[in-house]
């Protein structure tokens, strides 16, 4: 399901309830690869047996059910398509929270939301690398979904899962870095992985905060929100508490450690590698664009492959120091106004990005016959 540049691509269409068991069929392999994947790290990383994988995914698909009855459906059907415990894909839905103790090795993500006041054409730009266990590449693909409203959304996601970083038809995208807080608890709340499917459920920016800042949280998480109406927010969210950034100079810029005054003390300062330098190192390398206000999608491309500090860089490849050989395994830039998600797989500064534009993938998918597209020829261009 690879393709040149980047991952397969996923379409589907209807209730949400008929594309999830859509989702679960096309991916049931991949899905049981990714599940055991992470039951393995459940177990030897945060102790947790069988026993209480399931409780806990029956758990949080009672939260679920409460936060958004959609993604409760399509999740519930990606289970029986897939041929897997429901619980299970809950508490795959839920693995921030279930390796919730575990520090996670050294999970990262550079994140840049570009407003389109600062762009060479007026667009809105989102970008991320994503940067964690190099053997999740292969069971991570792009999905598409339209549901019987004409709402559709385009987001990398791991196998099992519904989003990580993406965008929507309202022209609304979401990026993922992830936070740790002495906050952080197990318990009952929503998880960081559903917040940003929540996020790119919503029509409006105000419906994006509405998904996030008062729901019940136990877990602490990053979620860049920017839109195609050229505005961008940054929202650090912990449990019982939220701080935001708002753009400097048409610029927000993230890694793996808080920047607001939230009120709790950050755990992942001091491990994630380079955090308090990548956000800072992507600014430098952009201000030159930022002062003549014609930042293209290249400009981001280049600073997304920067090694400085290789391999600890904001491009990352494995240090051989570094047991969990964290990568970034994709590398994403959205163009909100034109509706285009642009990526491309480890290492992002040899692969070319490839580029998909939402509006088209369905009638690709449609002429194709089939959900799966493998061929970025079909609804791609490459650069």
């Amino acid at each position: 399901m690879s393709a040149v540049g980047g991952p397969g691509l996923l379409v589907v269409e209807g209730e949400y309830g008929q594309m999830g068991a859509a989702i679960g069929a096309a991916t049931a392999g991949l899905v049981g690869r990714n599940l055991e994947a992470y039951r393995r790290r459940f177990q030897d990383e945060a102790g947790l047996s069988d026993a209480d994988v399931r409780r806990w995914g029956n758990v949080y698909r009672e939260v679920a059910g409460r936060y958004d009855a959609d993604i409760r459906a399509a999740l519930d059907g990606l289970a029986e398509g897939a041929g897997q415990p429901v619980e299970y894909v809950y508490a795959l839905n839920a693995r921030t929270e279930m390796l919730y103790g575990s520090a996670y090795k050294d999970e990262g993500c550079t994140s840049v939301a570009v407003l389109g006041s600062r762009t060479a054409d007026g667009h809105t730009l989102l970008a991320q690398n994503w940067d964690w266990n190099a053997e999740q590449g292969p069971v991570t693909f792009l999905l598409a979904t339209r549901d019987a409203e004409g709402f559709s959304v385009l987001t990398l996601a791991e196998a099992g899962m519904l989003a990580k970083s993406g965008l929507n038809s309202a022209g609304l995208g979401v990026c993922a870095n992830l936070l740790i807080s002495d906050a952080d608890r197990g318990g009952d709340g929503v998880p960081y992985h559903l917040l940003l499917r929540g996020v790119l459920q919503s029509r409006t920016m105000a419906d994006a905060h509405r998904k996030v800042l008062p729901q019940p949280r136990i877990s602490s998480g990053n979620l860049l929100i920017a839109d195609a109406g050229g505005e961008a927010i940054d929202l650090e969210v912990a449990p019982g508490d939220a701080g935001y950034l708002v753009p400097d100079d048409g610029l927000i810029a993230h890694a793996n450690h808080f920047d607001s005054r939230i009120g709790v003390k950050d755990l992942k300062r001091d491990t994630a590698a380079l955090t308090l330098l990548r956000p800072v190192r992507a600014r430098h390398l952009l201000e030159p664009a930022l002062a003549r206000r014609d930042v293209t999608t290249a400009d981001i491309q280049a600073t997304l492959r920067d090694h400085y500090s290789y391999p600890d860089a904001i491009c990352r490849h494995v240090n051989p120091a570094d047991p969990a050989r964290i990568v970034s395994v994709y590398s994403v830039i959205m163009d909100l106004d034109a509706r285009t998600l642009s990526i491309a797989a480890h290492p992002a500064c040899e692969q070319p990005y490839a580029t998909w534009r939402l509006p088209e993938v369905f009638d690709a998918a449609r002429a194709a016959g089939t959900p799966w597209l493998k061929e970025m020829a079909d609804a791609a261009v490459t650069g």
